[in-house]
């Protein structure tokens, strides 16, 4: 086994449940590639080739059109993975997925990943449960996009990089810029900064240069919600 990448790997909740032959196969067989802010890590209409996990950095899922506008799907810090439902379909992929920082990005080959989804029950079991808190999440991001004011939007853009299953290991301190909480948002840094200044105001977060500390994640994931 490669030891330095199981090592890397040892953290993931999903790895550490497979049996030491499938955590052989995917050590030989997943890759670790840098990518640059701003970078296209898979783009939308490619096949879908890899199933993506964020060792370090942070990424976003996003469609865009002609002429440049998106909208931003959902953010994905480090620790966290992505792209299984493309994968499994075999289908072409339906959003881009951009590196938001400079990012260091784990691609687990689609082979390799079907082969871990027929062989590994503890992997099986891993993939649904991302399903199926994936499908909320995007549930919950078109409804507050509809539905929440701004400053509510930030709030949860925020409180979305803390979901106990999809990103376990999101710490309270998140080295994010104001710019990269517009590009999760979807929301102008100048009206990203004023909606930070409110929720500082609360007492939900702190705010310091290039990080947010979040001091009560319970009162961000409630903000604005009551009104729903």
């Amino acid at each position: 086994m490669h030891t330095n990448t199981a090592q890397q790997l040892a953290s993931h909740d999903w790895f550490a449940a497979l049996a030491p032959t499938h955590r052989a196969l995917v050590c030989a067989g997943i890759r670790l590639q840098r990518y640059a802010a701003g970078a296209f890590i898979a783009r939308r209409g490619e096949p879908s080739r890899d199933w993506i996990g964020v060792h370090s950095g942070l990424i976003k899922l996003a469609v865009y059109d002609v002429d440049g506008r998106g909208a931003t799907f959902s953010g994905v810090p480090a620790g966290g993975w992505c792209g299984e439902g493309s994968v499994i379909k075999r289908e072409l992929r339906r959003y881009d997925v951009v590196a938001v920082r400079a990012s260091d990005i784990w691609l687990l080959p689609a082979e390799l990943f079907h082969q871990l989804l027929a062989e590994s029950l503890p992997f099986s079991a891993y993939v649904i449960g991302q399903l199926n808190e994936r499908m909320g999440q995007f549930i919950a991001t078109i409804q507050n996009q509809r539905l929440l004011g701004v400053d509510a939007q930030v709030a949860q853009a925020i409180a979305q990089l803390f979901h106990p299953m999809l990103y376990p290991r999101t710490p309270l301190v998140l080295e994010l810029s104001q710019e990269e909480i517009g590009l999760l948002s979807g929301i102008s840094r100048q009206r990203v900064n004023l909606a930070l200044g409110r929720l500082a105001e609360l007492k939900l977060i702190d705010i310091s240069y290039q990080s947010i500390s979040v001091l009560d994640l319970e009162g961000l994931r409630r903000y604005g919600l009551a009104s729903l």
